[in-house]
């Protein structure tokens, strides 16, 4: 599976924004799907993820209600929507691909290259 993120930006806090992540091949609703971040000089840390189907999804605590997570099969696409931004968002979004639902960068077997998402005060 090839992972081809987009939608960053520059954005002022309070804004929205809405990231993509196309997938390669036809096994993508086989995956469970998530988006990572990593901010300058820190570890990258997880946002969300979302089951094969859609039906089942995660959000860690700071984004919980702010960002939401969907995914469309038929597109090959995985999408955050971020809302009530704040600079603390401020990071490289990464999407990823998995076989099972988890908040580890270790249980992700596909990633893709990256976003920067960028929240003014």
């Amino acid at each position: 599976v090839q992972l081809q993120a987009s939608g960053g930006g520059l954005v002022q806090a309070g804004g929205s924004l809405r990231l993509s992540c196309a997938a390669s091949g036809r096994t993508f609703s086989s995956y469970v799907m998530g988006w990572f971040r990593q901010a300058p000089g820190k570890e990258r840390e997880f946002v969300a993820a979302i089951s094969w189907s859609g039906g089942s999804t995660e959000y860690t605590d700071s984004v919980k209600g702010r960002f939401t997570i969907s995914r469309d099969n038929a597109k090959n696409t995985v999408y955050l929507r971020m809302n009530s931004l704040k600079p603390e968002d401020t990071a490289v979004y990464y999407c990823a691909a998995a076989l099972l639902m988890g908040n580890s960068p270790a249980s992700y077997r596909y990633w893709g290259q990256g976003t920067l998402v960028t929240v003014s005060s």
